[in-house]
């Protein structure tokens, strides 16, 4: 491609990225109202902002393997359109079935456009240029994290509604990628190239070859589940040190997804003088001092290094994560093996909660980070053992 259609491309690959993030938390601010307007339990009403990572979580598999037969183009223009179907019915709905039955039909679009990004960045980019392609798609997530709830909160001032039209914004992307995002010809070079292992033996045979993809996927998972440590607990930590206002923890929580998305956005010139295992123990790093940091915080200040170095840590792993999945999974199965990437980080944030909230009662809030800093001392510790005894591990790292 010449460069203006590459970075016409990227551009609405990025753009496409800030979406996936989006999907639930742009409701966050209005759950009570949705509660109140449909006559639901608060747990009902928070089913509307998790079914559709349910839905990730299960058919990702599915438009994995899809995109390898196809290829990522078709998958990825038919996600951004059921994104922009499923999220946008909220725009027309007052029902509570109806509303959760659309909520999943938008999973399925998260599903293909989360996993068609990865794939067209696999086909469209090669060395450092995908390097920094991995990296500004991890930045533009973490700027959709930041900028659609403040917009899903602006719009909720009008309505309950009124933020499900955000959502729409899939359509006119959805238009560009088919103006601006070309056919790679993966479809045709799996064709070309023989696979005699298929269905779970083949996925198997795979893990067999490369064990060291499952510790991506655990570290994919764990990130995820530390993430949502953040996103669930920092709010009842920064209470106790006297910081109530909905918007004030806000601001923690975008200074969070703001770290994430500058390390992200200069990840790939950091690869080019390290390694990706550096990268990572660096971020394992962090996360000790981030969350330990936070058990000891005391006010509004000594709050904010946590929440900075965590996201710090974060814009290094994911972007790490996708490029070792690209130098280990089979080229034909690419697509496959990143959506277990997307399923296995929409677990962990899901289990989060489960695993870290029966700490609060016993040690309190606070209790909670310090599991989170043993937890990323523990992989530091881990990481470096395995480096020790193999410098040159099964994992590529540049």
């Amino acid at each position: 491609m010449a460069d203006a259609e590459t970075r016409a491309t990227l551009w609405v690959i990025l753009a496409s990225a800030t979406l996936t993030v989006m999907a639930g938390a742009i409701l966050g601010p209005i759950v009570p109202a949705i509660q109140s307007s449909l006559g639901v339990s608060e747990s009902l009403a928070g089913l509307i902002i998790t079914t559709h990572g349910l839905l990730i979580v299960v058919v990702s598999p599915v438009a994995g393997a899809i995109i390898d037969r196809i290829g990522p183009r078709r998958p990825f223009v038919l996600g951004l359109t059921l994104y922009a179907a499923g999220g946008g019915a909220g725009l027309v709905i007052d029902s509570f079935g109806p509303l959760l039955a659309s909520r999943a039909v938008l999973g399925v679009g998260v599903a293909f456009v989360y996993t068609g990004i990865t794939v067209l960045i696999y086909d469209l980019y090669s060395g450092q240029q995908m390097d920094r392609a991995l990296g500004l798609r991890s930045s533009a997530n973490s700027l959709g994290a930041v900028t659609w709830p403040l917009v899903g909160g602006a719009l909720g001032t009008l309505s309950w509604q009124a933020p499900f039209a955000v959502y729409l914004i899939a359509l006119p992307l959805g238009v560009l990628a088919v103006v601006t995002v070309p056919e790679t010809g993966r479809s045709k070079q799996n064709d070309d190239e023989p696979d005699g292992e298929s269905g779970l033996s083949g996925v198997v045979a795979v893990f067999r070859r490369q064990p060291a993809l499952l510790s991506i996927y655990l570290l994919y998972f764990g990130a995820n589940a530390l993430l949502y440590s953040i996103v669930v607990f920092y709010p009842q930590l920064l209470e106790g040190v006297g910081i109530t206002s909905s918007f004030l923890v806000g601001l923690y929580l975008a200074a969070n997804g703001g770290a994430g998305g500058v390390s992200a956005a200069v990840y790939d010139r950091l690869v080019a003088r390290t390694s990706r295992h550096v990268l990572v123990a660096a971020a394992f790093a962090l996360w000790v001092v981030a969350f330990a940091t936070a058990t000891v915080a005391t006010s509004s200040v000594t709050a904010v290094p946590s929440v900075i170095g965590f996201g710090l840590g974060l814009g290094l792993v994911f972007p790490s994560s996708f490029a070792w999945i690209e130098a280990l999974a089979p080229i034909e199965r690419q697509g496959q093996f990143s959506s277990y990437l997307a399923s296995a980080g929409y677990t962990g944030q899901f289990l989060s909660p489960v695993l870290f909230g029966p700490l609060v009662p016993a040690f309190g809030v606070r209790g909670v980070f310090g599991a989170a800093a043993v937890v990323s001392g523990a992989s530091l510790i881990a990481l470096g053992m395995v480096l020790g005894r193999r410098p040159e591990t099964a994992v590529r790292a540049r």
